[in-house]
């Protein structure tokens, strides 16, 4: 079973994006929960809320990918940086349980120049302080490209705030092609020996979505460059590889390629076809 969707803008409300995406012809869907690059938020609607929860019920959507900010850095130096990462997580969770059973993936957070230990133990602390047993979210750590000094460039990395959090239920991983490709794990000659690798350090069940784009640049590059689908250095037949894979199957596929909507629209039904082994 392949979910299948792309970013939606929330700008027109919850209820709005659901419908948005089925016109699409997809069955998931990601937003970001504000500004991706400010901070900013919009109220929330629980009426709104509640009708999107109806619309996915009735069409059979897969689980929700939400998108914490890029500003917020739970590891920087800087200690208001810090603060006000925590404060963007806390409200971000507190929204998202209106959404029960759905995903929150976040940029782990760079370390801007402290060390990946120290950085690794503020994000574990800073979870620790807000991920509760009894959520209905759970959180995803993303796979990264290891540009600068961001953490989750590594499997193993990432496992290491695994093993600092409290409540390991409520955690899981997005695996983004993009960041993994540049982060030096080869998708294209060797993507059995990849998810291999990432089941011995992380595992599988950890793995609760997948961010699905190509690159602009090659294996290793550390760039972290999205590109259309077929269109960069991973190519069209690897992303279906990808996409039929079978230790793969039944997480929320999320299309973050730089295209406008009849873009989205056109490598939703590709993959759609794909799944159907057309």
């Amino acid at each position: 079973m392949i979910y299948i969707g792309c970013h939606l803008s929330v700008t027109d409300g919850y209820e709005a994006m659901g419908k948005t995406m089925s016109r699409f012809g997809g069955n998931t869907f990601a937003w970001f929960t504000r500004n991706p690059r400010g901070g900013r938020t919009r109220p929330v609607v629980r009426e709104d809320v509640a009708a999107l929860n109806h619309h996915l019920k009735e069409k059979g959507f897969g689980p929700l990918v939400a998108h914490g900010s890029y500003t917020m850095n739970l590891c920087s130096a800087k200690e208001e940086t810090r603060a006000n990462g925590l404060e963007m997580l806390k409200a971000d969770l507190e929204r998202m349980e209106l959404l029960p059973g759905n995903t929150y993936n976040f940029h782990p957070g760079a370390h801007t120049g402290q060390g990946v230990e120290i950085g690794i133990g503020q994000i574990a602390s800073a979870l620790n302080r807000l991920v509760r047993a009894e959520m209905k979210t759970t959180v995803l750590l993303e796979t990264m490209a290891g540009k600068g000094t961001e953490i989750g460039g590594t499997f193993e990395e990432i496992r290491e705030i695994l093993d600092r959090v409290e409540c390991a239920d409520r955690f899981g991983v997005c695996f983004d092609t993009c960041h993994t490709w540049d982060a030096g794990y080869d998708l294209v000659n060797d993507l059995d020996g990849v998810l291999q690798h990432f089941d011995d350090v992380i595992g599988l069940s950890k793995l609760k979505a997948v961010h699905f784009n190509d690159s602009k640049n090659g294996c290793g590059s550390h760039k972290d460059r999205h590109e259309k689908l077929g269109r960069g250095a991973i190519g069209m037949e690897a992303m279906r590889r990808i996409a039929l894979h079978p230790a793969l199957q039944g997480r929320p596929f999320i299309l973050e390629t730089p295209n406008d909507d009849a873009g989205y629209m056109e490598e939703i039904h590709t993959v759609l076809r794909w799944s159907k082994g057309s």
